[in-house]
């Protein structure tokens, strides 16, 4: 890793870039790391939990930094590239967001756009904020590279280098491609778990009897329905298409299981849950 680019920012220190801000202190891939951050309590915290060496406004953190690491929700994300492209001058500038076709064609046209460098790193957890990063992220995790060639070499390679260091896989992928596989993989999830507390909390309108019956399995399911709007609700909408795509099917499947049951159909519902068995090979 070049000398040049050991001082670090990270613009957001949530869940995400607080866990990636732990990986770079622990792999001493920075020799100080700034945090720009707009919610007070947060920034506290950041430095309180020595997430970060200090809190800079935005400008002054962008003249001292070799990198700049965006982890911000994707509404906000955009907004800030353009601001942040405009500011540097061979700094490299990365983002850790969840959509990607959206934001790269935004910056295409940015005469500094070789110095960015679009990320998805596969990993998260329902919290947020700077009490929310976990030690051990990323480890043996995929991260995904969108648009790799649009970026400058050097860009580029430092990256994928630092990724590797914090034990991630890199994968490199087209940014519609991506956000196609992100909503089947990551947002279904995610509107299915929140669809799915919806219900049981319509159903059951007394909130003990839920936590006195509910086993791990119902927890497992739902646990993504405690993640915070502000990150989801953008996601959403930037990638509704994809996101309306695989919510058909899902739709379709349901109906499914609901003619069955309908019908006593014992056999079909056996198929069903055969064809869904095979999710085994995929996920060991």
């Amino acid at each position: 890793m070049n000398s040049e680019r050991k001082m670090i920012t990270i613009v957001g220190v949530g869940l995400i870039g607080g866990s990636l801000a732990i990986r770079l202190h622990e792999k001493k891939l920075c020799t100080k790391l700034i945090g720009v951050e707009a919610n007070p309590e947060h920034a506290k915290q950041a430095l309180e939990l020595e997430l970060v060496d200090e809190i800079l406004p935005l400008d002054e953190a962008i003249d001292q930094s070799g990198v700049i690491i965006l982890a911000l929700p994707v509404d906000v994300m955009t907004n800030i590239l353009l601001v942040v492209l405009d500011k540097v001058k061979d700094q490299i500038v990365m983002d850790v967001g969840s959509t990607k076709d959206l934001l790269i064609k935004t910056v295409a046209k940015h005469p500094r756009r070789g110095r960015f460098v679009a990320t998805h790193p596969m990993w998260g957890t329902e919290y947020n904020g700077p009490k929310s990063a976990v030690k051990n992220a990323f480890e043996n995790k995929v991260v995904v590279l969108c648009n790799p060639e649009e970026s400058d070499a050097d860009a580029r390679q430092w990256v994928a280098g630092m990724y590797e260091k914090i034990g991630m896989q890199v994968l490199e992928m087209e940014a519609k491609a991506h956000d196609l596989h992100a909503a089947y993989v990551s947002h279904i999830s995610h509107v299915t778990s929140f669809a799915l507390a919806n219900t049981v909390l319509e159903k059951e309108k007394e909130d003990e009897a839920i936590f006195a019956m509910a086993s791990s399995g119902f927890e497992s399911t739902v646990r993504l329905a405690k993640s915070h709007p502000a990150m989801w609700v953008p996601i959403f909408l930037q990638n509704k298409e994809n996101v309306l795509d695989v919510l058909k099917e899902h739709i379709t499947q349901l109906k499914r299981f609901k003619e069955c049951l309908e019908n006593d159909d014992e056999e079909y519902l056996k198929r069903l849950i055969e064809e869904a068995n095979r999710i085994k090979k995929i996920l060991k």
